[in-house]
């Protein structure tokens, strides 16, 4: 026997429809908050502020950054995992929680490829390849062939163990055959500053931490780890220029959601940060602290995103590499 829906059960219908399609259309209808991994004052921070003004300026809604720093950003990330897939709670992270901290954290507890919704690609930053002036070596290629002739001879300072910085070295390290020595420091300005006191021999550091002290002819820059040289330092050769073919090591800064975030907010969010980072203002800004927009469609960030990992995940299991 066949049912009829009476015309009370297609009202509701029609109405649960209605009240979804309006509430899509309202959306945000009260104050967000951007969760950010890091403390007041570092990059993450610094973009996750830009995307918070820029979106209350966009939704006439509040936006607040909430900085909950900790297990190299898994505090802020189990965060937005957990939270309501309404769109009101977001994640500003950097590649390291993303791509690196699931090879390095066997219990995190979550996974950010299954748990979290990709929304933007913002900003990308190279690191730049730097030596002590006492180093003899003025290329890549020299470095290399230095340390192919002293095993174990050279330093290089790192932020810590399995930090963007000690991972690049080791790809470093493996891509080229040479063995040198790893000294973890608790952050980028400390393992630069130990560097520049020739405490180490080289280091793998940001734009931002190094350049101030290149200039001042403190320490010397080979190269940076991106693909295409950068704004910042256009100067400078890319690794791949330099002589080593293939390499790349790049700091990346996203929007995420919940993983049952609808498509329809994804979809807003993206379109909005897509069109201001194409203002002139926004790429200055970034561009002092050694970054750079990048356009990717959302396919194409969640493909970046899963080579990423794979890519880091082979490194931290070649090297050995385990987290402080």
């Amino acid at each position: 026997m066949i049912i009829q829906p009476t015309l009370a059960t297609a009202t509701f219908a029609w109405l649960a429809l209605f009240v979804s399609s309006v509430h899509a259309q309202i959306y945000p209808a009260k104050p967000l908050r951007i969760i950010v991994g890091q403390t007041a004052g570092g990059i993450s921070d610094l973009i996750a502020r830009m995307v918070a003004q820029r979106f209350t300026e966009s939704f006439k809604q509040t936006v607040v950054v909430e900085n909950r720093a900790g297990a190299a950003g898994g505090i802020a990330t189990e965060m937005a995992v957990k939270a309501a897939p309404d769109g009101y709670t977001l994640l500003l992270s950097s590649a390291g929680p993303i791509v690196i901290n699931p090879g390095l954290y066997p219990r995190l507890g979550y996974d950010p490829q299954r748990d979290l919704s990709p929304i933007a690609f913002i900003a990308s930053s190279p690191l730049v390849l730097v030596v002590h002036p006492s180093v003899p070596a003025k290329t890549v290629t020299e470095l290399i062939a230095l340390a192919k002739s002293q095993p174990d001879r050279l330093s290089y300072s790192s932020g810590g163990n399995g930090s963007p910085p000690h991972l690049t070295a080791e790809l470093f390290k493996s891509m080229t055959g040479t063995r040198m020595t790893h000294v973890p420091f608790k952050g980028s300005a400390p393992s630069v500053i130990a560097l520049v006191g020739g405490q180490v021999d080289l280091s793998f550091s940001t734009v931002a931490v190094t350049l101030p002290q290149v200039r001042a002819g403190r320490i010397r820059a080979l190269a940076v780890t991106s693909q295409q040289r950068t704004v910042s330092v256009p100067q400078l050769p890319t690794m791949a220029e330099a002589g080593l073919p293939g390499f790349e090591s790049q700091q990346w800064f996203a929007l995420f959601g919940p993983a049952a975030l609808s498509k329809d907010i994804i979809t807003r969010l993206n379109a909005e940060v897509a069109r201001w980072l194409e203002t002139p203002d926004v790429r200055a800004r970034l561009a002092t602290e050694g970054a750079e927009t990048g356009k990717l469609s959302l396919d194409q960030f969640a493909a970046f995103i899963r080579t990423d990992a794979a890519r880091w995940l082979k490194v931290i299991r070649a090297s050995g590499a385990t987290a402080e």
